[in-house]
């Protein structure tokens, strides 16, 4: 029986070692883009043209955070100002540039190219390791799902995750941007404190 015992210790102290010891989760956030493409006519879209890519939108389900640009360069931007006609019915904006995508553009063609970019984090909830006993004091296996799952959640644009935003105006600038509100904005006792009643309570 003590042979045995003494056997299971170093397995046992084996499998301790494969949980996280550190304050890093495991757990991270991963961001997926899709690219749905359509070509359409260069020299601008009549009334057929625009109703496919109304329904081609419709189907793919358009929607806030999507990238949408138009790939140009094989065909001119006679058809720009239609397609970003639409886009704008979507309460979205043409971007300036568009991912490179597979296949090429034929001669009199532009492609429309929307690009969907989706931030999650695999694998959780992650239950797989018991709270207790703990005899190495590492992180629970879920440790950072919550964290890290509302952070995918909620962020406005996923790239921002991996490529973060290009610096934007200054440090001053952005720091002085809640005082000037404050500044600007009438106190509250500007009209005189309002005087509460303590008659009639119960």
């Amino acid at each position: 029986m003590l042979a045995a015992l003494l056997t299971a210790l170093p397995i046992g102290v084996a499998q301790a070692d494969r949980f996280n010891r550190s304050v890093e989760s495991i757990h991270q956030p991963v961001v997926q883009r899709s690219d749905y493409v359509l070509d359409v006519s260069a020299a601008g879209l009549d009334p057929a043209e625009s109703a496919r890519v109304h329904d081609w939108l419709d189907a793919i389900d358009l929607r806030y955070g999507d990238r949408i640009g138009v790939d140009s360069q094989a065909g001119g931007k006679g058809s720009n100002a239609d397609i970003a006609a639409i886009v704008e019915s979507y309460g979205l904006f043409l971007n300036a540039g568009t991912p490179v995508t597979e296949g090429a553009i034929a001669p009199g063609q532009v492609r429309i190219v929307v690009s969907r970019s989706t931030a999650s984090v695999p694998g959780c909830p992650d239950y797989s390791q018991a709270s207790q006993p703990n005899f190495t004091a590492s992180a629970s296996s879920n440790y950072g799902c919550a964290t890290n799952s509302n952070l995918a959640a909620m962020v406005a644009d996923p790239e921002d995750l991996v490529r973060g935003q290009d610096k934007r105006g200054t440090d001053a600038e952005i720091a002085t941007k809640a005082i000037r509100i404050w500044r600007n904005t009438d106190p509250s006792g500007k009209n005189g404190v309002k005087a509460e009643s303590t008659k009639g309570g119960n």
